[in-house]
C-alpha cells in the first residue's frame, strides 16, 4: 500500500462529467490499497468568471487595494470543485472529506494573489486517512498568520499538490492535466514534438521556469527541495485502464541522471509569451546602481527574470531587465516615480512585445557550442537577439514577439528534437 497525492486541473474538472471520471479513477486507486489525496483546481473557467465579476464591479479590482478579497473571491472556485469531487466519491460506496486549505491548514505569508507556503499540518489528514477516507484538499489557496484566506497565483494548484505530498511524506505526486506528459516543446507551435518519456529535475525546472506551462515552477521547486517523485500524465485516458499501466504512463520528473540521460545534449525548447522589458538609461555606472533599481522592484514583489547592464560610456550606462508583461506598468510607474529622480537617470523605456525562448538539456554541461549553434541558427532565420541569459544546463534569448514561433520551430529542427533518441525514449 502506497501513500498517493493525485491534482487533477481545471479542465479534468470542467463538467459533474469529468468530475465523475475523476472520482471513478481516485476511487480505483483507493480500492487497490492505496491511500488518497487529491488535490483539485477549480473548474474550468471559474476563476476567470469570478475575477470577471470582480472587475464588473471596480474595473481596477487588479490594484493591489482589492487584493485580500479578491483571494477571499477566487478561493470559492476550488472549494466547490473540492465539495463535488467528495460527492461523487461518496456516490461511489467511498468514504471522502473535503478540506478547505484553511481548514488543513496550509500557512502562507500574507503576499496576497501570489503567497508562499510556509507549513502544513498534517495531523487532520492523517487521522482521516488511518480511517480509510479519500482526503480532498483545495488546491491554490491557504491561510495566512492573521486568518486570512489567500492564493498562491495561477497554476498554485500545482504547487498546493506538491507541497501536501512533501508535508505527508507520499510516496509519488501524480499530476493529471489535459496534455499527456512533458514535450520537447509545445506541440501546437511544433506539431513534431515528441513526448519525454523521461526527464531530470533540473531540466524541469529550466523549462518551468522559461516558460513551459507543464507546471508551475514553484511546484518543480518544491519536489526538488523534498525530493518528491512526480509524473505528469492525462486525465483524459480512460478512468478503468490497468491501473499498472496508467502508473508508468506520462513523463516521471527524475532526481537521478544517468548515462542515456547525458546523451541528450538538448532535451526541450521552452519559450514565453508574457515577458516585457524594461530599461533605465544613463544611469551613473557606480557600485550598488544594481540595487538601488532592482531593490525598490523586489520591494514591490515583482519578480525580474533577464538582466542586462551595458559598457559604460561618459559614466553612464542603461541598464535592462525583464518582468512579467502583467506586472510592466507597475514597473515603469515605480522607477519613474522614486527610482529614476534619485539616481537622476535620463529615462526608462520599455517593450512589451518581446518574448523569451530556450533551450535546455543536462547534456549542455558536457557539450561546447551549444549555444552558438542556437545563436547561428537564429542569424540564418533572421532573427535579432535582444538579451542572453545562461545557466549550466539552459540558454534564453530575448526576442521580438513575433518570431517567437519561427524561433521555436528552427531551433527544434536544428537541435534534432524530432528525433527520437535513447535518452529520451
Amino acid at each position: 500500500m502506497a501513500l498517493i497525492v493525485h491534482k487533477y486541473g481545471g479542465t479534468s474538472m470542467g463538467s459533474t462529467e469529468r468530475i465523475r471520471n475523476v472520482a471513478k479513477r481516485v476511487a480505483k486507486w483507493h480500492r487497490a490499497g492505496h491511500q488518497m489525496v487529491v488535490v483539485p483546481s477549480a473548474m474550468s473557467g471559474e476563476t476567470n468568471r469570478l475575477l470577471g465579476l470582480a472587475k464588473e464591479l471596480a474595473p481596477s479590482a487588479h490594484n493591489a487595494a482589492y487584493s485580500r478579497e479578491l483571494d477571499a473571491l477566487a478561493a470559492t472556485g476550488e472549494q466547490a470543485s473540492s465539495a463535488l469531487l467528495a460527492i461523487a466519491l461518496q456516490a461511489e460506496g467511498m468514504q471522502a472529506v473535503s478540506y478547505a486549505g484553511w481548514q488543513v491548514p496550509i500557512k502562507t505569508n500574507s503576499a496576497y494573489t501570489k503567497a508562499r507556503i510556509e507549513s502544513i499540518d498534517d495531523q487532520r489528514v492523517r487521522a482521516d486517512l488511518n480511517a480509510g477516507k479519500v482526503v480532498i484538499i483545495t488546491g491554490f489557496q491557504g491561510i495566512d498568520g492573521i486568518g486570512n484566506v489567500t492564493t498562491l497565483g495561477r497554476g498554485g494548484s500545482d504547487t498546493s499538490a506538491v507541497a501536501v505530498a512533501a508535508a505527508i511524506k507520499a510516496d509519488e505526486c501524480l499530476i493529471y492535466t489535459d496534455v499527456d506528459g512533458v514535450y520537447t516543446t509545445d506541440p501546437r507551435v511544433v506539431p513534431e514534438a515528441r513526448r519525454l518519456h523521461r526527464v531530470s529535475f533540473e531540466e524541469m525546472l529550466e523549462m518551468a521556469s522559461m516558460g513551459s506551462k507543464v507546471l508551475q515552477i514553484r511546484s518543480v521547486e518544491f519536489a526538488g527541495k523534498y525530493k518528491v517523485p512526480l509524473r505528469v500524465l492525462s486525465s483524459f485516458t480512460p478512468w478503468d485502464i490497468d491501473l499498472a499501466e496508467e502508473a508508468s504512463s506520462g513523463t516521471l520528473i527524475t532526481f537521478e541522471e544517468n548515462e542515456q540521460m547525458e546523451q541528450a545534449v538538448v532535451s526541450g525548447i521552452a519559450f514565453n509569451r508574457d515577458e516585457a522589458k524594461i530599461s533605465v538609461l544613463g544611469v551613473p555606472d557606480t557600485p550598488g546602481i544594481a540595487y538601488q533599481i532592482l531593490g525598490a522592484v523586489a520591494d514591490a514583489n515583482i519578480e525580474v527574470d533577464v538582466i542586462i547592464q551595458n559598457v559604460s560610456k561618459d559614466g553612464k550606462t542603461d541598464f535592462s531587465f525583464t518582468v512579467h508583461r502583467n506586472d510592466y506598468a507597475k514597473t515603469v510607474e515605480l522607477l519613474k516615480g522614486s527610482v529614476v529622480p534619485k539616481l537622476g537617470a535620463a529615462d526608462v523605456v520599455g517593450d512589451q512585445r518581446i518574448c523569451k525562448v530556450s533551450i535546455v538539456g543536462i547534456g549542455m554541461r558536457s557539450h561546447v557550442g551549444v549555444a552558438s549553434k542556437m545563436f547561428r541558427c537564429l542569424a540564418e532565420e533572421g532573427i535579432n537577439i535582444q538579451m542572453i541569459s545562461t545557466s549550466e544546463i539552459k540558454t534564453s534569448v530575448v526576442l521580438d514577439e513575433k518570431y517567437m514561433e519561427l524561433a521555436v520551430r528552427a531551433l527544434h529542427r536544428v537541435f534534432d528534437l524530432d528525433q527520437e533518441a535513447d535518452s529520451i525514449a
